[in-house]
């Protein structure tokens, strides 16, 4: 299915009855997993990709071309839609277009672009800086631009950090400016109370995005909570990246201490082969197979 055509269903999504629950992804099993779960549409974060591709922690370290080729590969190994978050654009609002037009590229069906400077951190960690509101404008303009110019469907989140920095009122001016710029989502990040929440998707003319971080400076709300709320997207980047970790952990801890892995609880090989459909291979194996 081609971006444009994911772009589509991903706003028939939106524009259903209820909040859109996404769950984060960081590479292609974790998304077929998701995408087998049952959910319509999945979302990468930086923080994951950056931790599961480099092992570093989301501080600026991941760079555009190898954001690209992880969320180029998840957009291809699922049938349902992907938003990629596009950090800061990773530069000026012409660099913006080009991160845009490679993720286009890639196939996805929205991006998330952010105002904060350069190096960018996790929006639920402390020290973070933002551009001025006018930089964060064009760079939505610039993405914009180059949906306008592709003739593509793309759906942007515009994302501000400005809550941390200038206060809520200063986040939500610039959340109603992203949108006036071309924004169809407005996400601002790291609310920290239900009452900020809620003057967030109450005073914001347009669809609102919350991402519900484990531990993050957000109150950790169920999707149907956020849908009371008013939000029209509800995002948890990070629950399963950290319950794999956890997994993991106890896997390699126990064979490390033990010397074997007998008493570690996980999928069987059958039922791995599934997940990543060694059948469907086959079957292709078999089609191509020489005559005798």
């Amino acid at each position: 299915m081609t971006g444009q055509l994911r772009a589509g269903q991903f706003r028939a999504v939106l524009d259903g009855e209820g909040i859109v629950a996404l769950p984060g992804v960081h590479d292609a099993l974790s998304a077929r997993l998701a995408e087998r779960a049952g959910f319509e549409a999945v979302f990468t974060s930086g923080f994951g990709i950056a931790a599961s591709t480099l092992g570093l922690p989301d501080l600026g370290m991941l760079s555009m071309a190898e954001n690209v080729d992880r969320i180029d590969r998840i957009a291809g190994s699922v049938d349902v839609p992907l938003v990629a978050d596009a950090d800061t654009g990773y530069g000026s609002a012409v660099n913006v277009r080009r991160t845009v037009g490679e993720c286009l590229d890639a196939g996805v069906a929205g991006i998330i672009l952010e105002d904060q400077a350069w190096p960018k951190r996790c929006g639920h960690m402390d020290e973070k800086r933002v551009v001025p509101a006018a930089e964060g404008v064009q760079r939505i303009r610039a993405a914009a631009d180059v949906r306008e110019e592709r003739d593509e469907d793309l759906v942007i989140v515009g994302r501000t950090d400005a809550r941390a920095v200038h206060g809520l009122d200063d986040a939500i001016e610039r959340g109603r400016a992203y949108a006036d710029a071309g924004a169809d989502v407005v996400f601002v990040e790291a609310p920290e109370s239900r009452a900020e929440l809620e003057r967030v998707a109450g005073e914001i003319d347009a669809p609102t995005f919350a991402n519900v971080v484990d531990g993050g400076k957000t109150p950790e709300l169920s999707a149907d909570e956020l849908d009371e709320i008013g939000f029209d997207i509800a995002v948890y980047p990070l629950s399963a990246l950290f319950a794999a970790t956890r997994a993991m952990q106890d896997a390699y801890e126990t064979l490390a201490e033990a010397g074997t892995t007998e008493s570690v609880d996980g999928v069987s090989f059958e039922a791995f082969e599934e997940v990543v459909d060694a059948d469907g291979y086959r079957e292709l194996e078999r089609r191509y197979a020489p005559e005798e």
